[in-house]
């Protein structure tokens, strides 16, 4: 498989939660790497993933689908600042956040939280939907906060994978009026998210 002398291509929408993940990795890592902005279901997309979401990667021949997949080959092929430590104790509780994100806090989050307000069935917020969410949404941030409380880093005392995935996620809440509140009464997740807007990678692909 020939990836010598290629550009790396992350392929996805601007606005999604993952392919931001993946572009804020590439960038902590000093990753030369092409954004191709295209939504799901498109053919470029569609000629890489099976189900057509994003983000998906090309990389010479080789073609990777799924965030996890494709931070994990950033992380292995190119040179730059460890986002998953050396450590394995560290490792896993890297691995253990990003799973704990990717199978439960998205969905409480975005998929039934953020959507409720950004893409409503019938034009307005879905007041039932959010009110039913609400209790689970406060968890969810309460969770992260005292995580971040320490050094206002998920895992260790540097930024990692873990902080790099949920980032994105956190930027939509903020802009909720629960969420926001619930942001902002809270000092450990509001200097976190703080510092991490200040990042470099973070402020480039803020969409």
């Amino acid at each position: 498989m020939n990836t010598t002398e290629s550009r790396l291509q992350i392929i996805g929408a601007p606005f999604s939660t993952y392919v931001r993940v993946c572009r804020i990795v590439a960038e902590e890592k000093g990753i030369a790497y092409d954004l191709v902005p295209v939504r799901p279901h498109s053919a470029a997309v569609d000629a890489i993933h099976p189900f057509g979401r994003i983000p998906v990667m090309r990389h010479g021949d080789l073609e990777l689908y799924e965030s996890r997949a494709i931070v994990g080959y950033l992380e292995a092929a190119f040179a730059g600042p460890r986002m998953i430590p050396a450590d394995p104790v560290a490792a896993a509780r890297v691995e253990q956040w990003v799973s704990l994100v990717n199978t439960t806090l998205d969905q409480i989050l975005v998929r039934r939280y953020v959507l409720a307000y950004m893409m409503p069935p019938e034009g307005g917020p879905d007041r039932d939907k959010i009110a039913a969410v609400l209790p689970q949404v406060e968890k969810a941030l309460g969770l992260i906060a005292a995580a971040v409380a320490e050094n206002g880093h998920l895992v260790g005392d540097g930024f990692t994978y873990a902080d790099a995935n949920v980032v994105p996620i956190l930027d939509y809440v903020a802009r909720t009026p629960e969420g926001g509140a619930i942001i902002e009464a809270s000092g450990a997740l509001k200097a976190a998210m703080a510092g991490w807007a200040a990042r470099p990678s973070v402020a480039a692909t803020r969409p």
